[in-house]
């Protein structure tokens, strides 16, 4: 009889073996759909087995490093699950994990799988009042977090087991550190269903409340065969992700993605981004893929790219579309493309530039193996169209969805409906199966009856030297319903007033056609979420009420 990890091993090794032939790749490949399976037992401990390689490399921003190999983690995190077992910790509890980059995240990752408890991942950056809303709508029995947090959970009620990393605890709160002298050697006290759950995510809310989002026991750890295929790893690969701990990507890039490819995830921990300092540590560490946000990228492109010596194989974007602008940059100076992906909180890598596709300057991709994405109509909801919502096809469910937003059906049937998850994300396909970004559906907007996608405006401003960050939202315009207002972060060495606005104007009228031109224009810092991306629902509320800071391109004529 196949075992689960059999089945596993099976899947992830066609990938790599096609990891540059996306055609065999995604029309054989096939998702692993075992019974039972836990990752951190069936996959992890397997792969640890005697396995002395580094499987977690920390540098901190003093230059101190800590190194653990695969087989050093496999019995810590043993120790770790004995130990909190010892704490009441049991099957489906729920554990509000908020701790950084450091050794003890990855620990309790692995103990909490092998305990089948639920892990709540959770920002640093969380105050009372977020922390108060997880704890309560999380239904959270346990609570490890950073001693310097701890006076955070005092106005967060509940009775919740406290556990502090970092020594000094507050009381109330248990010292994580006695873990150290639990017991070796974990037994498991009963089977891990596939479908049991494992993660309870709250999304970044860019537009609204944060929703719950539930994943289960293959869902991520299976599902992220997917994003592993996307980054191109490898075993013997150095990883680095860049993204703060307790958001999904988190999980995609420094935990199950690599770590199912047997490669090792690099961490380099600063207060404050330095992007020489930044390519001095990859350099040191070998690294070989690297993934990063955004806005890292645009922040990397305005320091000296050729100070990195050895460029990574791969490198890659998620979170937000990647400009053109910025890919070009690194191409020039690395020698590399970076490879787009698109995927949410909800899901896996469901679209990407694979290694070895032929790319499309703005497209991000095709669809990755084991999903099939489809165009639904605006008007009718069917699929097929060359622009509509993305959505994926639940005939053949892929593993890497979510099991739905946890303690909401409503808003659960409302994604699943008709047979397709529905993104709320706009795309285009073109002719060979390539899909662009348009814009989230609330997003998107019309002026003079022309649809208007913000990213494609943001990315003509970013062309611009003067532009570091842009986000375009729709201004109230009595002649044309809406017109499309940029908020600008300037990069080095530009001022704000009216002689830069005016030659960001000039700039539009340039490169946009006549009905997509920038018709208004504010300079200022862009308000974000605690996961790094745009909140333009703030800037669409602040457009709407009207500002004196704003200039308007009629000003400059």
């Amino acid at each position: 009889m196949t075992t689960a990890t059999e089945l596993f091993r099976s899947a992830r090794d066609f990938l790599l073996e096609h990891r540059e032939d996306y055609a065999t790749a995604y029309g054989g490949f096939t998702w692993p759909r075992p019974q039972h399976f836990n990752w951190a037992l069936d996959w992890f401990d397997v792969i640890a087995e005697g396995n002395e390689r580094t499987a977690l490399h920390i540098v901190e921003e003093d230059g101190s490093e800590v190194r653990v190999s695969f087989a050093e983690m496999s019995a810590r995190s043993d120790r770790v699950a004995n130990w909190l077992r010892e704490r009441g910790v049991r099957a489906e509890d729920r554990i509000l994990v908020m701790l950084g980059n450091q050794v003890e995240l990855w620990e309790t990752a692995l103990a909490a799988m092998k305990l089948r408890a639920v892990v709540i991942p959770a920002t640093t950056l969380l105050g009372p009042a977020d922390l108060r809303d997880r704890v309560d709508r999380g239904r959270v029995r346990h609570v490890i977090a950073r001693a310097e947090d701890t006076g955070k959970f005092d106005d967060v009620p509940g009775d919740y087991t406290r556990v502090a990393v970092g020594g000094g605890t507050a009381p109330g709160w248990q010292a994580y550190e006695d873990a150290s002298a639990a017991p070796a050697g974990f037994v498991p006290d009963g089977p891990t269903a596939a479908d049991d759950p494992l993660m309870l995510y709250f999304t970044s809310g860019t537009t609204a409340r944060p929703k719950l989002v539930e994943h289960t026991h293959v869902s991520y750890p299976v599902g992220h065969l997917a994003t592993m295929y996307w980054i191109g790893l490898k075993p013997g690969d150095v990883h680095l992700n860049i993204s703060s701990p307790g958001w999904a990507k988190h999980a995609w890039s420094n935990l199950f993605a690599p770590w199912n490819a047997e490669a090792t995830v690099f961490l380099h921990n600063y207060t404050r981004f330095d992007a020489a300092r930044l390519m001095a540590e990859m350099d040191r560490a070998g690294v070989t893929t690297f993934c990063a946000p955004p806005t890292v990228w645009r922040m990397l492109i305005q320091a000296d790219l050729s100070q990195l010596a050895t460029p990574p194989r791969e490198v890659v974007a998620a979170g937000e579309p990647l400009n053109p602008e910025v890919i070009e940059q690194v191409r020039r100076a690395w020698g590399v493309t970076i490879r787009d992906g698109f995927g949410q909180t909800e899901t896996a890598v469901q679209v990407s530039n694979s290694p070895g596709q032929v790319l499309k300057t703005g497209s991000m991709g095709r669809p990755s193996p084991g999903y099939r994405v489809e165009l639904l109509d605006p008007v009718t909801g069917a699929p097929g169209a060359d622009e509509g919502e993305i959505a994926l096809d639940l005939s053949n469910r892929p593993v890497g969805l979510m099991t739905g937003y946890h303690g909401d059906p409503d808003r659960t049937a409302e994604a699943m409906a008709g047979g397709y998850y529905r993104t709320g994300d706009i795309g285009a396909r073109d002719a060979d199966g390539y899909l662009t970004y348009v814009g989230r559906a609330d997003d998107v907007f019309k002026a003079s009856d022309y649809k208007i996608s913000p990213f494609e405006l943001e990315s003509a401003l970013l062309e611009h030297e003067a532009v570091a960050e842009a986000a375009v939202v729709p201004a109230p315009d009595e002649l044309r319903l809406a017109v499309p207002k940029a908020y600008v972060v300037l990069a080095a060495g530009w001022e704000p007033g009216p002689d830069t606005a005016k030659v960001l104007f000039e700039h539009s009228r340039e490169v946009l056609a006549p009905y997509k031109r920038i018709r208004r224009l504010e300079f200022g810092e862009l308000p974000k979420t605690v996961s790094g991306k745009i909140r333009r629902i703030e800037l669409r509320e602040a457009t709407a009420a009207g500002s004196q800071d704003e200039y308007r391109e009629e000003d400059f004529r």
